[in-house]
């Protein structure tokens, strides 16, 4: 072979092998993505999240590296952790709450950020708006404030004379507020009272029931938080002590004792988190992926709490429950 060939032979060996190559590399990608949460430990929500992450193609240790950040309930920590993961520069930052989402987007406004669950990003000033949502944020809204009328409905089937509501409430975090908007002007559409605690701590539980006790409260609305979930065992101690028949907005208080919770799927929600994680890796932009809404929400009802109560369920709020536990 004389030395032109070789040369010829050579350079198309090279150009063959570079988009080999580049397939090779992109194929031995490792993405890394973070996973804030204000809450304290790892639960089912993440699990969801993880398991369609996988079914995606996605394997822990193998292509993909999540960087798990729990916050405790601290505001401070959250806003640190939201830093920390956007020094190590993720490809993603999957958040939950609302309050978790706003300190990434302060962290950040280039790397994309999937809300796995959060309540009204709009009116938190987290996006634009649900079809256009612009900047790095997209993902998923469980609108919970635009249920509170459900749920003060269905107590009021449960506890027909009741009056008088009592509404519990994080003092902290930027849903409180939208929270507690809605459901003062549903109960003021319906004719009943409220009687509002706000806590912040878990030494304040106990005082805020004593109040509510005080003031005649017949039912009990529990806002959902990254607090009440860490402290569910405790509410639900308060709540069998006080007698309070009470309404959630996620079936894990339900589980740890409460009597009925009415809203979205927060598992189904974090896997839907999943998908959006997966387009942005392959090239999509946030501002381009509408935020969802839930499309089914589930009722689960405890006979057990109830029984425990005295109370006795109406045929009609049990043919509306998606799940009931004896």
């Amino acid at each position: 072979m004389n030395l032109r060939r070789k040369l010829l032979v050579a350079l198309g060996a090279s150009a063959l092998g570079a988009p080999f190559g580049s397939l090779a590399q992109q194929q031995g990608k490792v993405w890394r993505i973070g996973y804030l949460a204000l809450t304290s430990e790892p639960d089912d929500w993440d699990t969801a999240f993880r398991e369609q992450i996988r079914a995606l193609g996605y394997v822990e240790g193998r292509n993909l590296t999540i960087e798990f950040r729990w916050a405790g309930g601290s505001e401070e920590r959250v806003q640190e952790m939201a830093a920390e993961l956007a020094r190590l520069k993720v490809d993603a930052i999957v958040t939950r709450s609302t309050m978790v989402a706003l300190a990434a987007k302060r962290a950040t406004g280039t790397i994309p950020i999937v809300m796995a669950n959060a309540a009204d990003p709009v009116g938190a000033g987290v996006i634009a708006s649900l079809a256009h949502p612009g900047g790095n944020v997209t993902g998923l809204t469980q609108n919970s404030t635009e249920l509170a009328g459900k749920r003060l409905q269905v107590l009021r089937e449960i506890i027909p004379k009741s009056r008088r509501f009592g509404v519990l409430a994080w003092k902290r975090g930027n849903a409180e507020s939208l929270f507690l908007r809605e459901i003062r002007a549903v109960a003021k559409r319906m004719g009943v009272a409220l009687v509002v605690q706000q806590v912040a701590t878990p030494d304040e539980l106990a005082p805020a029931f004593g109040v509510m006790q005080r003031e005649r409260a017949q039912a009990l609305i529990v806002e959902i938080s990254p607090f009440f979930r860490d402290n569910r065992k405790r509410v639900a101690e308060l709540v069998a002590q006080h007698r309070l028949p009470s309404m959630f907005e996620v079936r894990y208080m339900v589980d740890s004792g409460g009597l009925i919770s009415y809203g979205a799927i927060f598992p189904e929600m974090h896997r839907r988190a999943a998908f959006y994680v997966d387009k942005i890796l392959k090239g999509a932009k946030p501002a381009d992926l509408p935020v969802e809404q839930p499309t089914k929400f589930e009722m689960v009802i405890n006979l057990k709490t109830a029984k425990a109560l005295g109370i006795t369920i109406p045929q009609s709020v049990l043919l509306q429950a998606d799940e009931v536990i004896q």
